[in-house]
């Protein structure tokens, strides 16, 4: 797969970015671990976790989910902005999010060009993360994304090429793909931009 972080942009921090960048550095330094240690386990570099923390540089969310799980906590201990503690057991209860409650993740803050929102909040211990998210028509050719857990994608409009491993497919809204992100995927929109429920499922003992 291409080494992502030569293919990322650099941007203006955003609320939404630094605030993300920010809770990656509270994890961490709750754990009293150094950027090398957590950037070697991950397979980054110390240099460009450094940016991810400040806000310069957004990982997609496969990245996003090796460092939640290399940082004691799930997908959603990142992205939400709840109380950002490690998950120490399942999630109870109920998360209810309006439509004008969303929180954007990523707004267009890398080259890949992907926009996603988180549909839940303050639930830290669940095992499934949906993101409504966008998918635009122009990607780089170079990039896949693999991870582990397991991955849904709901067409909700626009029609989504998707491609994971060596085979392509045609989502129309609708319609429904479901497979293990091992496998290397992406997806873009075949006739401008299109709309999608992507949800994330991490076991407590993911594959990866």
């Amino acid at each position: 797969m291409t080494n992502i972080e030569g293919l990322e942009t650099e941007f203006k921090p955003g609320q939404e970015i630094d605030s993300l960048g920010r809770r990656i550095r509270q994890l961490r330094k709750m754990q009293e671990r150094t950027l090398d240690s957590l950037a070697t386990e991950i397979g980054l570099t110390k240099g460009y976790l450094s940016k991810v923390e400040t806000g310069r540089q957004t990982p997609p969310l496969g990245t996003l989910s090796k460092l939640a799980k290399a940082l004691g906590t799930d997908l959603a201990g990142l992205v939400e902005h709840g109380p950002v503690e490690p998950a120490e057991q399942d999630f109870e209860g109920v998360s209810v999010v309006r439509a004008d409650e969303r929180r954007n993740v990523v707004r267009g803050a890398t080259s890949f060009g992907y926009d996603y929102q988180s549909l839940v909040q303050n639930a830290t211990g669940k095992h499934m993360t949906p993101f409504l998210f966008t998918f635009p028509s122009q990607i780089l050719k170079e990039v896949f994304f693999e991870h582990g857990g397991e991955e849904m994608i709901f067409v909700l409009s626009g029609v989504v090429e998707f491609e994971v491993g060596n085979e392509t497919y045609e989502l129309m809204p609708g319609d429904c793909i479901y497979f293990d992100p091992r496998q290397r995927h992406r997806g873009r929109g075949k006739y401008g931009e299109a709309k999608a429920l992507v949800v994330l499922y991490e076991p407590k003992n993911h594959r990866s």
